[in-house]
């Protein structure tokens, strides 16, 4: 069940990233020589540049949670986003097998580590947004599902399960304009931005309540791809607003 902000509990987003490990590691089945310098669904970034990027963060939180079960703090990364945009620049020249060993190698350091935390740990402080170790899992599960998609493989935005797109609904929502309603075509869920009484629930589509904002309709895994950034793989209805940047 979700609490306050949008988060879940952190043993229900654990079940669920475990789930996402083993849909990047048949994935990553895919990968055989040269698909890796094919192009993903990021602009200017090859699969090599999106699967280096899934080890180097995926490792980074990691470390956060490794430090803070030890009662200390470390940063994201050593050396900031410099460090890491560089990081994901080395890591892209990589072959093929070098990058399956490598993102499987983070997966099961993950695994090990991830899954040490006890239910009295979830709220140990970190360094990621200065927040706690249930925060930082929530980013490995967003950055984990969003970037498998990027990579073009054998798993797209389709395969996110409802609970990660309500997730992104809560955590994108800066991106979103005011009065925005996100209206989910084949089941219960409609979304509203910056209006009282705002959040995922039940409702039928119509009219924005608020009168201040558009209303897009589609699928609920299409409308958290387009509020993250990502191309729906079926149209969406209704007047797609700008959005502002990732949080």
């Amino acid at each position: 069940m979700a609490e306050a902000g949008g988060l879940l509990r952190g043993p229900e987003v654990w079940a669920y990233v475990l789930d996402g490990h083993e849909r990047l590691r048949i994935a990553l089945a895919e990968l055989t020589e040269g698909r890796e310098r094919g192009s993903s669904r990021l602009p200017g970034w090859t699969r090599a540049h999106v699967l280096s990027h899934i080890e180097g963060i995926g490792r980074a939180l990691t470390r956060q949670a490794r430090y803070a079960l030890k009662g200390e703090l470390i940063e994201v990364y050593d050396g900031g986003r410099p460090a890491r945009d560089a990081g994901i620049e080395a890591g892209a020249v990589r072959s093929a097998a070098e990058l399956t060993a490598a993102v499987t190698a983070t997966l099961a350091e993950a695994e090990a580590v991830w899954g040490s935390v006890g239910d009295a740990d979830w709220e140990r402080p970190v360094r990621y947004r200065d927040g706690d170790l249930r925060g930082a899992l929530h980013c490995w599960w967003r950055e984990l599902e969003v970037h498998t998609a990027d990579a073009n493989l054998a798993t797209c935005s389709a395969a996110w399960p409802r609970e990660l797109c309500l997730h992104l609904f809560d955590f994108l929502a800066p991106r979103a304009p005011a009065g925005l309603t996100l209206v989910e075509s084949d089941g219960p869920v409609r979304h509203t931005f910056g209006a009282a009484g705002g959040g995922a629930g039940p409702g039928a589509g119509g009219e924005d309540p608020t009168g201040r904002g558009p209303v897009v309709r589609g699928r609920l895994t299409d409308l958290a791809a387009w509020l993250a950034g990502r191309q729906p793989h079926q149209r969406l209805d209704g007047r797609l607003p700008d959005l502002g940047p990732w949080p």
